[in-house]
């Protein structure tokens, strides 16, 4: 099998990687971990909207470029391979776009993905709720019809950019008698609008990119409501097969693997550079090992993309994977540098920008956001292999 990329799309990453080099030799921002969720940056993300770089697979008449998964793929690999920060138009990029052109109406694709094409919508995920995280279908937010309105009431949490957002992708319950998988719509609505309060979580990395959110009698226009009504659900699902498949489930801590091979070539022990000792060799050649099978997991699921399935049980297995690395990355970089890797960014004697002590806290969630590994695992047995429930 031919793994070669055409030479149209080898240009295409070397556009973006001279981009990206051209933004760094200005100072504009500097390479970090999670850049992806926690890198919001407004004005990087207005200079990556003047490329044409979001929306790239959306059709031409909504205003993308009606480009392969593929190209998508290389350009988001790119990012995070310099850790670029992208927190700002992401979502909106990677699902919500994407949901508005497969389910929205001409009005919202005429009216919305304009503007998420110039990169002025920084958009959270209203999913996850305090008693409805891994069983998305229980959840108890409520969106009531009130003439031309929904009222909605209810509690988001650990909604992803919720401190910066200036839009929300909500899921609400609006037939309670249904059956709980049935009853749920999808709506996409301005923050500004009263009665919505984002409250920010710190995590145990004292950084910010989960939110509580608050919706106390919202009123919003039925036009916010996205594809039918009561099937949000069912969309959310397909959403999420896109959102599992991306490539920061593998390389958002990327910079930090560029890192420690740097600090292995410069840190001497003995008089000779850490590269040297096998054990510190071999621990490296198992990482790069890792990341280029999870590089070509991933882009299989581009490719069945592209072939026009939803990457269902692929995105999965590639979900899995990916978190399974980032977490052997995590604890890999911790026993390289040794104690010195625990300190925080704060200390003047921290190595590698205290990316290895982000790294290392932050990996343990890495493995429940976007679907617990359990439940991946689940799907790939159920819908892959054919195993049977009980």
């Amino acid at each position: 099998m031919d793994f070669r990329l055409s030479e149209e799309q080898e240009k295409f990453r070397q556009e973006v990687r001279d981009f990206l080099e051209d933004e760094l030799r200005q100072g504009l921002w500097e390479p970090s971990c999670d850049a992806w969720i926690m890198g919001h940056d407004p004005e990087f993300t207005k200079r990556v909207a003047k490329k044409g770089w979001i929306g790239l697979t959306w059709p031409k008449e909504y205003g993308g470029q009606g480009r392969s998964f593929v190209d998508r793929l290389i350009l988001t690999e790119e990012m995070l391979r310099y850790g670029a920060p992208a927190a700002c138009h992401w979502f909106a990029d990677r699902q919500i776009g994407g949901a508005i052109v497969h389910y929205g109406t001409e009005e919202q694709k005429k009216e919305l993905l304009p503007m998420i094409l110039r990169g002025e919508a920084y958009v959270g995920l209203g999913m996850s709720e305090p008693d409805a995280g891994s069983d998305l279908a229980s959840l108890k937010t409520r969106a009531v019809e009130d003439g031309d309105y929904y009222v909605i009431d209810g509690q988001k949490t650990w909604t992803s950019g919720g401190s910066h957002m200036n839009w929300i992708s909500l899921v609400a319950r609006t037939d309670p008698d249904a059956p709980k998988h049935r009853g749920i719509s999808e709506f996409f609505f301005e923050t500004s609008l009263p009665g919505v309060t984002a409250v920010p979580i710190v995590d145990i990395t004292g950084g910010v990119h989960f939110n509580e959110v608050f919706f106390e009698n919202v009123r919003i226009p039925k036009k916010c409501l996205i594809g039918e009504k009561n099937r949000g659900f069912y969309q959310v699902l397909n959403q999420l097969d896109y959102e599992r498949s991306g490539m920061e489930r593998l390389m958002a801590n990327y910079p930090l693997f560029e890192a420690l091979i740097q600090y292995t070539k410069e840190t001497k022990r003995n008089g000779k550079p850490l590269s040297e000792e096998p054990v510190i060799r071999a621990k490296l050649a198992q990482l790069q090992i890792g990341l280029e099978i999870g590089r070509l997991h991933m882009y299989r699921v581009a490719t069945v993309m592209d072939g026009g399935r939803a990457p269902n049980w692929e995105s999965s297995m590639s979900k899995a994977y990916g978190t399974a690395f980032e977490q052997h990355l995590a604890s890999t970089a911790i026993e390289i540098l040794g104690l010195y890797g625990q300190l925080s960014p704060q200390s003047k004697w921290v190595p590698v920008r205290g990316m290895a002590y982000h790294s290392y806290l932050s990996s343990k969630g890495y493995s429940l956001q976007a679907g617990t590994s359990e439940i991946l695992k689940n799907i790939l047995a159920l819908r892959k292999l054919e195993l049977p429930t009980q």
